[in-house]
């Protein structure tokens, strides 16, 4: 048993001291916790899904080594949700034919409003665990959805405050190249919001299809554009493709990502990683349970964690956690108890809860910055990190979006 699981005072480990404290049980068939696992394995977003998924799987296998939810045993489903037409039917026959008590997962921001539409009619529980609109925690909220991916207001105002100490935005020009979906209109909208509001100027900005492999075209925009700073709103292996060509291309203008997975950043090779990003976590934080999470999952993939993986593991704590502590799986309960404050070991310094108002995780997130290329040790330690993000003296809320910047109202 790892120590995760570890009782603490507070009980925030999965599980507690209850469940640590079972006796060893037979599983039977009837006796197991069905969870349905939903996120993108193929596609651009299928290199991120991956990590999700070998997350979930350490999660739940650590789950049952503690006793389970409830004295019964984790069994895990996974689905490749592929699309938001795939994603809803996909969630409807987890809920209706597999009878799952909650839904954990999904990256793109369509299939996740998709699935939030299910589980509201269906009144079961669904972590967002990689979708990031503020819409989903605005005018498409729903009260059976929750999120520990953050809301692109937090990414932009993470990365936000380090490109403002590096002089790249007050009396500079920009341009921003943004992918071409529910999540990357969003996310540049917020962008637009923050860099206005701190003085900068549009040079151009470009919409991509997520699809596209080759960046020639936007590449010698830049060229002739010459912006003081390069906004990257891409996604996925958008962003790998793009790295990988701005480096060919021997551009220079500094880069700045409002949205960001490391795995991308790996993906792109050595050399290849350039500029400033918001991550929700890494591999680095330097806590008990982080360092024993990448322990953990490097022994079981070969290669450490990054922020997806990250976000579906802390989805499935947060769920044995609070099942076990209401000693219930009754998703309406569950729901009654994130709303009021429970906290949680996030694997950063300071605990996480979940707003009220809008079922966002509050929680520290980090901003991170290319190492030169001399100081790159290996392939996964190629960034230099910020302090968490807010400082230990501000409020978890102090980079969430504000009620009238993002208005929730909770379908009955």
């Amino acid at each position: 048993m790892t120590e995760f699981f570890r009782p603490t005072r507070r009980g925030l480990l999965a599980g507690g001291a209850a469940m640590l404290a079972m006796p060893s049980i037979s599983y039977g068939q009837s006796d197991v916790v069905k969870i349905g696992h939903l996120t993108p394995r193929t596609g651009f977003l299928g290199p991120l899904g991956e990590f999700a998924v070998n997350a979930a799987t350490l999660a739940a296998e650590q789950i049952n080594a503690a006793g389970g939810i409830n004295g019964r045993k984790v069994e895990m489903l996974f689905e490749d949700s592929v699309n938001p037409q795939t994603a809803s039917a996909k969630a409807e026959r987890y809920i209706q034919r597999d009878k799952v008590a909650c839904i954990v997962g999904e990256i793109n921001s369509a299939s996740a409003l998709a699935i939030g539409q299910v589980v509201q009619r269906e009144k079961i529980l669904f972590i967002n665990t990689g979708a990031n609109s503020d819409a989903l925690r605005g005018s498409d909220c729903r009260r059976y959805m929750f999120h520990t991916e953050s809301q692109n207001s937090m990414m932009v105002r993470t990365a936000g405050r380090a490109i403002l100490e590096q002089g790249l935005v007050r009396g500079k020009k920009y341009y921003a190249l943004t992918a071409d979906y529910a999540f990357g209109h969003d996310l540049l909208r917020v962008a637009k919001r923050f860099l206005g509001e701190n003085g900068a100027t549009v040079a151009g900005e470009d919409l991509v299809p997520t699809e596209l492999t080759d960046f020639s075209p936007f590449l010698l925009k830049l060229r002739q554009a010459r912006p003081d700073v390069v906004i990257c709103n891409l996604a996925g292996a958008q962003i790998t493709n793009f790295l990988k060509q701005y480096s060919e291309y021997g551009l220079r203008f500094p880069i700045a990502g409002f949205g960001f997975d490391t795995a991308l950043a790996w993906g792109a090779g050595t050399g290849n990683f350039l500029g400033t990003w918001p991550v929700v976590w890494h591999h680095l934080v330097d806590t008990p349970s982080a360092k024993a999470f990448t322990a953990a999952f490097r022994a079981k993939a070969g290669k450490p964690p990054e922020n997806q993986g990250w976000s579906d593991y802390t989805a499935m704590r947060v769920i044995a956690q609070s099942m076990n502590e209401l000693k219930s799986i009754d998703a309406t309960k569950v729901v009654e108890h994130l709303e009021k404050g429970a906290k949680f070991d996030v694997l950063k310094p300071r605990e996480g809860y979940f707003r009220a108002r809008d079922h966002q995780l509050m929680m520290e997130m980090y901003a991170i910055t290319a190492l030169p290329a001399d100081k790159v040790q290996n392939q996964f330690d190629i960034f230099s990190s910020s302090a968490a993000i807010p400082g230990p003296s501000e409020s978890l809320e102090a980079i969430a979006s504000t009620p009238e910047e993002n208005v929730c109202n909770f379908p009955s």
